[in-house]
């Protein structure tokens, strides 16, 4: 309000909107600037010029800062008073206000922004993401929380944020977004492959190690119905107390994926579509016909492998045509009570291999309701998807022969048939394409339905419900005319066919009940409690038969297969098999706020799974964690440096249920036939020991973290450091006979550690009217080891992973032992080469010997394939309507086992073709392969991961919303000192760090992508 001062020498003026509008105009500092400094667009005191006091009509328009789409559903309210209206689908209002009033813009997932009127009547307003926004609101499992109110160590990652560009699985989306969350696609980009995920190093021997994902509300919820552009955000839950709420599935960690809603409004269209090349990266280094020959002219191979061509096996498995294109559509509007949200999607990804392609359709439907004066709400979702997928190419064995097939091997012969060498490990790949089907045709459905009712002031009820169903069928055939059904073989030069169906449904019934209490002005409750009852089962039906003497029918007459008669031939075959389990649980959880700066939240869930002995049916997950937001302390407000500083600590217990259904009980599997009177009968007995005390594993975790905001929030973070301890690890032990009736026996011994500390910052470097530079950094170190192995009843010395494959037994790569790290090489030790070119070790006392006098008392730890650092730096800058974004990725302090010179760049290996480093780097060696630390090399990198460009078109209409082209490129560069194709392979897992002889090729991707808006 104003007020009415008598000068001296008569008059009078109202003075203190004047003194308001200079304290306005003062750059604002201290706490009062945390996390919503008015930005005044209107220099200060030019708004006193016009000394009218009458409300005018102002417009404006609110838009995202990033990509200046409008905002819809924007709330513009003038500042000290209830007036206020809201944006429209293009982002625009209209208000009533006079100058010198404050417009106070606000809408989910932005920072407030605050505007004053004054003599113009339009403005335009630019709200930037509030990611790190204590206000901001978080998917917790089972409800939300205010990032303020987190206790636990959890990650959000909004849309706005995803990994631009096209993407082959949901999860490339935030690829190095989450510190500790590693998404590796160990099959490069072979659109029929998935994601590798991990979450905080490797936590079970036999168990899952994935997270467990929840769409919308739905525990282990199908990537496949997903598509990037009906995602909203992922919330990953990381520690143990926020897991526990998921008890037997928390102990690999949680994923939250929220799809986008229905919003109140007129309608709205949005379409985003790209198309995408494939390109490759790097070639391995093989030698080409002309390097064969001069082998040949030296004397080194025989001079009857010279077959007459010139082939790059490699070049001909190349589809270099491929091209990927992705169409989306969405539609949404309604009004406050009823609004929906529909898409509909075609993707049609082709990798880099010939014959490896997947086509997939489908939609996804929400609609929201409200009623009963908005004490009843209704939320529905309904997602499908087909794909057929062509599974024949990309095989990595195909590029394995690209790299050892005799270059000088013609790939027809004169009379069109396919040429086949005869060397060890040998086929024509080329022949294979062309002689063979492999195809899956898949179709994924998947349904729920959330009823809230408020049954009185601060109390909810809720039913949630799902259905999710998974099927697909594959086909397989080999010609004829196959390489493998050639007339001397098994198969006598007739053909082969399979088919075999999967089918996969699961349906959930959840009941919770929230309460929410405010007790005074300093206190707050909410409680949650809830039941929890979800039933799966798969089912799987298999049959194949051969002696098909014509490829008319294919796979299509299966009964025509002369092998039923004919005992001469392999016998066909035939297999069903269904399994189901239950999971019921009883979970609850209590936050606690005391003067909106400190914060408690306990959680207990008690579940039960069938899969487990009947003595341990039932476990109990508790968890308690606090929070302390220290810069609201008195002792904090003149820390004008300081504008956010949050405490967290957690503790929780989390269990792993996924293990195979049935394996604390007896069944029963076939034996052999017994004759009675002329018939053969069937026998069975049993095929497992049952164990009526198999548990579930359990991970107690301890995180503490500290969530941070400085200068003037213009970097903010969050470092957290956790230490977890897996226990009754399910692992199969030898069991002692009698009293068991198997060898064998599945049951809880060993235990593991986990630690590691992480580090996520976010940054505004420069913030300037037209030009903005936004850095994001990621970092996580980890450290694995198993604590346990044996106990005083079951016992193992070690368990060893990944068997070399022949020629030769070179044994296992990997060992881990009690006390050891996960991801330990353990093998021989080089101690150089004799002069004629032989290997020589170093045993255990340091003397030097040849392979044949090395035993397993000479066998070391030789190096780990474990990355121990990972870091990932994404740098966002906008002029204007352009945006660019450069993404970088790194893994360091691990080593790779470089199977591929093991075997391709030994002499030995010949007739075969080699890699060129058998004549060059170990032109020395002339022996057989052996497995040891020469074969080991430092896997660092850092990639260049995605580098985009975008331009957002302003368009003078009201039919066109928004409009973006950009152009994407996908692991342009890799920096590393690996000789290797690609130094990022599987780190998840105990076979970490393995480049394998069979592979995917490494590629590099260009696309180009709009999306528009209308």
């Amino acid at each position: 309000m104003s007020k009415k001062i008598t000068i001296a020498g008569g008059g009078s003026m109202r003075v203190l909107p004047l003194f308001c509008a200079a304290i306005l105009s003062l750059p604002i500092t201290g706490k009062a600037d945390r996390g919503n400094k008015p930005n005044f667009n209107e220099p200060a005191g030019s708004v006193w010029e016009n000394p009218a006091w009458f409300q005018q009509s102002i417009s404006g328009i609110v838009s995202n800062a990033v990509n200046s789409t409008p905002v819809a559903g924007a709330s513009v309210v003038i500042k000290g008073t209830t007036t206020g209206v809201t944006t429209d689908d293009e982002g625009r209002f209209t208000i009533n206000a006079k100058p010198g009033d404050i417009l106070v813009v606000s809408y989910l997932g932005f920072k407030t922004t605050e505007v004053r009127v004054g003599q113009t009547n339009n403005l335009t307003i630019q709200l930037r993401d509030d990611v790190q926004s204590l206000d901001q609101v978080v998917v917790v499992g089972y409800g939300t929380q205010k990032r303020k109110e987190i206790t636990s160590a959890v990650t959000t990652v909004k849309s706005t944020n995803f990994n631009p560009g096209g993407s082959r699985s949901p999860m490339d989306l935030i690829q190095g977004k989450v510190a500790g969350l590693n998404i590796t696609r160990t099959a490069g980009n072979n659109p029929n492959s998935g994601a590798s995920i991990q979450l905080r190093g490797v936590t079970s021997l036999t168990g899952t190690r994935n997270p467990l994902i929840v769409i919308d509300g739905i525990p282990g919820g199908n990537l496949d119905l997903l598509q990037q552009d009906d995602i909203e955000s992922f919330d990953v839950l990381k520690d143990g107390s926020a897991a526990a709420i998921y008890g037997t599935r928390g102990n690999a960690g949680v994923i939250l994926i929220t799809t986008k809603k229905g919003k109140s409004g007129a309608p709205r269209y949005d379409f985003s579509t790209y198309l995408q090349r494939e390109y490759i990266d790097r070639k391995p280094d093989y030698m080409t016909a002309g390097d064969f020959r001069k082998l040949i002219d030296d004397g080194v191979v025989a001079e009857s492998q010279d077959f007459g061509a010139s082939t790059d096996l490699y070049e001909e498995l190349i589809d270099k045509n491929n091209l990927s294109q992705y169409y989306n559509f969405s539609a949404s509007g309604g009004t406050a009570q009823t609004n929906y949200r529909a898409s509909l999607f075609f993707n049609e990804a082709n990798g880099i291999a010939k014959q490896n392609g997947r086509e997939q359709f489908g939609g996804r439907v929400n609609i929201n309701q409200r009623g009963l004066d908005d004490r009843l709400s209704l939320s529905v979702n309904i997602a499908a998807t087909m794909n057929k997928a062509n599974l024949l190419g990309g095989g990595g064995g195909d590029f394995e022969q690209a790299i050892q097939r005799n270059p000088t091997a013609p790939i027809f012969n004169p009379d069109g048939t396919y040429f086949e060498t005869q060397g060890f490990n040998n086929y024509n790949p080329l022949s294979r394409l062309a002689y063979r089907i492999s195809e899956r045709n898949q179709q994924t459905f998947s349904g729920d339905a959330l009823l809230s009712l408020k049954l009185m002031k601060g109390l909810t009820a809720s039913t949630f419900v799902s259905y999710v169903r998974d099927n697909y069928n594959d086909r397989y055939y080999r010609s004829r005319r196959d390489w493998d059904q050639r007339p001397n073989s098994d198969f006598q030069g007739m053909a082969y066919a399979s088919k075999s169906n999967f089918l996969y449904w699961s349906k959930t019934l959840e009941s919770t009940l929230n309460y929410t209490k405010q007790i005074g002005t300093k206190h707050t409750i909410t409680a949650l409690a809830g039941y929890s009852y979800q039933y799966e089962t798969s089912e799987s039906f298999s049959v194949n038969n051969n002696g098909f003497t014509t490829d008319g029918f294919l796979d299509w007459n299966l009964g025509a297969g002369s092998a039923i008669q004919n005992t001469t031939l392999p016998r066909p075959g035939m297999g069903s098999n269904k399994v189901d389990n239950t999971l019921i649980a009883f979970f609850g959880r209590v936050n606690y706020s005391f003067n909106d700066r400190y914060f408690l939240t306990g959680i207990l869930r008690r579940e039960g799974s069938s899969r487990f002995g009947a003595n341990h049916k039932w476990g109990n997950f508790p968890a308690v964690s606090a929070g302390w937001v220290i810069s609201e302390e008195d002792f904090m407000q003149d820390v004008n440096l300081i504008n956010q500083l949050k405490l967290r600590v957690g503790y929780g217990v989390t269990g792993n249920q996924g293990i195979p259904n049935y394996q604390s009980i007896v069944t029963l599997g076939t034996g052999g036939v017994y004759p009675q009177n002329g018939v053969y009968y069937q026998t069975y007995g049993p095929v497992r020991n049952p164990n009526p005390n198999l548990r579930w594993e359990q991970k107690a975790e301890w995180n503490f973290g500290l969530d941070f905001a400085i200068l003037n929030n213009r970097i903010s973070g969050a470092i957290d450091v956790y230490n977890r301890t897996t226990k009754d690890l399910l692992y199969n032990y030898n069991a002692q006979q009698p009293s068991f009736v198997r060898d064998q026996i599945y049951t809880n011994v060993g235990s593991i550690r986990n630690s590691g500390v992480e580090l996520q910052i976010s940054a505004i470097p420069i913030q300037k009217r037209d030009f903005q530079w936004n850095v994001d950094f990621t970092g996580n170190t980890q450290k694995n080891k198993l604590t346990q192995l044996s106990n005083d009843v079951f016992k193992a010395n070690w368990l060893e992973f990944y068997g070399l494959p022949s020629p030769g037994a070179l044994g296992n790569a990997f060992r881990l032992e009690e006390g050891g790290a996960v991801g330990n090489f353990y093998g021989k030790r080089f101690a150089g080469f004799t002069e004629d070119g032989k290997w020589q070790f170093y045993k255990a006392d340091g003397s030097k010997a040849p392979a044949n006098q090395m035993n397993n008392d000479d066998l070391v730890v030789i190096g780990n394939g474990v990355p121990k650092l990972q870091l990932a730096l994404n740098n966002r800058f906008s002029y204007k309507n352009f945006d660019l974004t450069i993404f970088f990725r790194g893994k360091f302090m691990y080593d790779i086992l470089n199977t591929k010179d093991l075997y391709f760049g030994n002499k030995n290996w010949l007739p075969n073709n080699l890699l060129k480093s058998a004549i060059t780097t170990h032109n020395e060696l002339n022996d057989a392969p052996q497995y040891s630390d020469y074969y080991l090399e430092k896997g660092d990198f850092v990639k260049l991961d995605n580098l985009t460009l975008g331009y957002n078109f302003n368009f003078n209409t009201k039919h066109i919303r928004n409009m973006r082209l950009y152009v994407t490129g996908r692991n342009l560069a890799t920096f590393t000192g690996y000789s290797g194709i690609d130094p990022e392979l599987q780190d998840t897992g105990f076979e970490t760090g393995v480049d394998g002889r069979g592979f995917y090729p490494r590629t590099k991707s260009m696309a180009i992508g709009l999306t528009v808006g209308f």
